[in-house]
């Protein structure tokens, strides 16, 4: 029997005929309806009008705007077939510039606000992924960045494009026009991978770079009166010191800075001082200033720029340096969006949220906390945030309060599910062409491998089979890391089950369920909290559990199916014996998950075993994976054993992430000396925190992705022989690029992995052990671990030939002579 083309076929060996499967099955096409769908679940991109009226909503795919107030909310382009996102609202109000694929391909288009006509193509050339059309203050041009860092800027009358900057390194996504549209100001890489600001003109088509490579700038935005272009740059150099080792971290090291765009542009924050007003000149001062803008909103001069010494003309702005991730300047403030420092596996102690800062009073306080996200109108009065997954509108004032929240669930589209199956077809197949790490596609012919696949979609019923029509051609790659994921699946939520962290083992002959075992995990950490193993919670292996939560357990029913859709606290009733007589009750807080307890168990009998086989001088740790999981167990582990002769580095099983290099940089970090005190006989090393003795690394099958680097580069710094099977091969990086229409997920492989000379290197092989070691299904059966008894071996051979122990105290020094 076998698969082709999806269907299936019987071939006669005897013959060699092939006859065809005909499988009917009879369906009502239920998941192929057409139907009205909410949209508020898939919202991608949010954004106000100019004045902060309306909002605008890109959400599954279609463009909505929808009122602060009252009225209606209207879908602007209600189509299943694109997906139509990036959308911006014109300076004047009259039309929304956005980013569809209706064509086939990403192109910016025109319309209405109102949606009451077709939208207008604007380009055709384009053949990969653009970002956010970003409007000219005049209404006359557009400016856009694509997936290859490129950024151009098109002029609306007659619809030619102008490709002004090209950043070979990365993207270009802070891009703001100067008030006017005269210029623009965004950030690119360089080749240390700090960003540096640009500015182009209009006038003259010319860029120009005005920051060195010497600091990380960014995020540029300008005054709105045209004499300061404000941006972000990293100059706080007063690290945050880690507690395990004598090291640094960066934190909270952005500021803002002004930079002042012509030679006669005054000082933005000059010294304070009290002076005497002579007259009225406050108000003779108010009334200049309304003439004064006036003059400016009439003539709509673009602004001048000194290009010469203008890197020297620099102030810093006296906020807080911060972890500060946004800017936006508006009439008599700055408002900048701040976050806590990034943690792994845990929460910052800080939310993230909007601050603002007077120009005139030289203060910073909130504007809005606990934010997700924001958008400013133009005119810089309001601000939608995105706060507790709720959309609100509130006046860019400090401290605001007068919320006002949109509600979003009356978005809706006309599904038809066939037209955006297709759709999310051809984004992922323009994803792979677009992001895939290499051009050549692995040698395939990408143009005829879709058309190969995209013929099944007539085939397609459910949002699964798209799912499966689409890895089947990623498969076509022959690469790790061909992920997709995710749609409209519908599938019921799992129900949680209030475990108690024990096995269960039917006693036939009383009749009553016992608990035959108890995990003992770690209270002391709630990732591995054994339930019955907390103080006071009275129970023993052998107990009979008698009943749960009241209702008796017997030996015809299932002691899961009584702990299904528990929740804190779960009372058991338990006996030595198989009867009630005598019975207490003992009450536990229940955890969902036992996996925690199972890996806990499983890494702590590895330790004891080491521990027991080398009389303690050898250590063991393991790295489930190469995410806070795994930092979290080196962390763990790695420091309490520095001192251990040995050392095995389990990476068997390892799920990957991004860590590899944090591990390697420490297990690399060699003894250069020792210091010795008043205090102690014993040695300091320098530097302090350094394992001085012997290491091995066990790997298996299922070491992948980081977890298929980390052997590799263990190997290639020296550290110590690779024992085990050769791992998984996958390690081309993956990373998403915004979700699909309906919600789904398309990851691809984006970038390989190469050795010192620019070669690729495991990818599609794995990385061989230096000492092959099979643990086979009898060993383990007999409880063994062949694999890690061969580790210990090594080791141990590696400290009997060549012993490492720090020096003993010297000889106290006479300095007499």
């Amino acid at each position: 029997v076998d698969e082709l083309n999806g269907e299936l076929n019987i071939f006669e060996v005897n013959n060699k005929t092939n006859q065809k499967i005909s499988i009917a099955v009879p369906d009502d096409g239920i998941a192929m309806r057409p139907s009205r769908y909410p949209a508020y679940k898939n919202i991608e991109d949010y954004e106000l009008s100019p004045k902060g009226e309306r909002a605008l909503f890109v959400a599954r795919g279609d463009i909505f705007t929808l009122p602060i107030k009252k009225g209606p909310t209207r879908n602007l382009t209600n189509s299943s077939n694109a997906h139509d996102k990036w959308a911006r609202w014109s300076p004047d109000g009259s039309k929304i510039a956005f980013i569809s694929d209706m064509s086939g391909e990403d192109q910016v288009y025109l319309m209405n606000q109102d949606g009451r006509s077709p939208p207008e193509q604007l380009t055709s050339q384009f053949n990969a992924m653009l970002y956010a059309p970003e409007w000219s203050p005049d209404g006359k041009r557009l400016a856009f960045s694509d997936k290859d860092g490129k950024l151009y800027v098109l002029n609306i009358s007659d619809r030619k494009v102008v490709e002004i900057a090209d950043d070979k390194y990365d993207g270009i996504y802070d891009y703001n026009w100067s008030p006017n549209g005269g210029h623009i100001a965004f950030s690119m890489n360089d080749q240390n991978f700090y960003r540096s600001i640009y500015i182009w003109s209009v006038a003259d088509g010319k860029l120009h770079r005005i920051t060195d490579e010497y600091f990380n700038e960014y995020y540029p935005d300008w005054d709105p009166a045209g004499k300061y272009l404000f941006y972000l740059s990293d100059r706080e150099y007063a690290p945050q010191i880690s507690s395990w080792e004598w090291n640094f971290s960066g934190d909270r090291e952005t500021g803002i800075f002004a930079m002042a765009l012509r030679k006669d542009v005054s000082h933005p924050f000059p010294p304070l001082s009290d002076e005497v007003t002579v007259g009225n000149q406050k108000a003779d001062q108010k009334e200049g200033q309304k003439k004064s803008k006036k003059k400016g909103l009439t003539e709509k001069k673009t602004i001048s720029i000194d290009f010469q010494g203008l890197a020297e003309r620099v102030s810093r702005v006296p906020v807080e340096m911060d972890n500060i991730d946004g800017l936006v300047i508006t009439e008599g403030h700055i408002v900048y969006f701040t976050r806590g420092a990034f943690f792994y596996g845990r929460d910052s102690y800080k939310k993230a949220g909007l601050k603002i800062f007077s120009l005139k009073d030289r203060k910073s306080s909130p504007l809005m906390d606990d934010v997700s996200g924001y958008a400013f109108s133009r005119d810089g009065k309001k601000v939608l945030v995105l706060q507790d997954q709720s959309y609100h509108l509130v006046d860019v004032k400090p401290n605001a309060k007068d919320k006002k929240t949109i509600p979003t669930n009356g978005m809706m589209v006309d599904r038809v599910p066939v037209k955006e199956w297709a759709a999310i077809f051809r984004e992922v197949w323009r994803r792979y062409r677009d992001f895939f790490y290499v051009k050549n596609m692995h040698g395939n012919d990408w143009e005829a491998i879709g058309k190969q696949y995209e013929s099944w979609l007539k085939h397609v019923a459910h949002r699964s089979d798209l799912n499966y029509v689409l890895g089947e051609m990623v498969a076509e790659l022959s690469a790790g890391h061909c992920y997709i994921q995710g749609g409209d699946f519908e599938i019921p939520e799992r129900p949680r089950v209030g475990l108690p962290g024990a096995r269960f083992a039917l006693d036939e002959k009383a009749g009553r369920f016992r608990i035959i075992k108890i995990f003992q995990g770690d209270n002391q950490e709630p990732r591995y909290r054994a339930p019955l193993t907390e103080v006071g919670v009275n129970v023993k292996i052998n107990d009979y559990v008698l009943a749960i939560d009241g209702e008796e357990l017997k030996a015809n029913d299932n002691p899961y199916r009584l702990l299904q859709h528990k929740a804190d606290p779960v009372t058991l009733t338990v006996n030595n014996k198989p009867t009630l007589v005598g019975a207490r009750k003992v009450t536990y807080k229940p955890i969902f998950s036992e996996a925690k307890l199972l890996y806990h168990e499983w890494v702590s009998k590895n330790r004891n075993r080491v521990n027991q086989m080398t009389n303690g001088r050898v250590g063991y740790l393991h790295l489930p994976d190469m995410g806070a999981d795994g930092i979290y167990e080196f962390i763990k582990w790695y420091y309490p054993q520095i001192r251990k002769q040995g050392l095995i580095v389990d990476v068997r099983s390892n799920g990957g992430g991004n860590v590899s290099q944090m591990i390697i940089e420490r297990l690399d970090t060699k003894l250069l000396g020792t210091r010795f005190g008043y205090s102690s006989e014993e040695p300091i090393t320098y530097p302090y925190s350094v394992f001085y003795g012997h290491l091995v690394c066990l790997i298996n099958e299922t070491s992948a992705s980081d977890g298929d680097i980390f052997p590799h580069y263990f190997r290639k710094s020296g550290l110590g022989p690779l024992i085990g099977k050769r791992t998984w091969g996958g390690v081309v990086g993956i990373s998403g690029r915004g979700p699909l229409i309906d919600g789904g997920q398309v990851y691809v492989p984006m970038r390989g992995t190469n050795n010192i000379k620019g070669e690729w290197v495991i990818e599609g092989h794995g990385v061989d052990p230096d000492i092959e070691v099979e643990n086979d299904p009898k060993s383990i059966l007999e409880g063994r671990d062949p694999q890690l008894e061969r580790g210990v071996e090594e080791v141990l051979k590696m400290i009997e030939k060549n012993p490492r122990r720090l020096p003993k105290k010297p000889a106290d020094p006479v300095k007499t002579k």
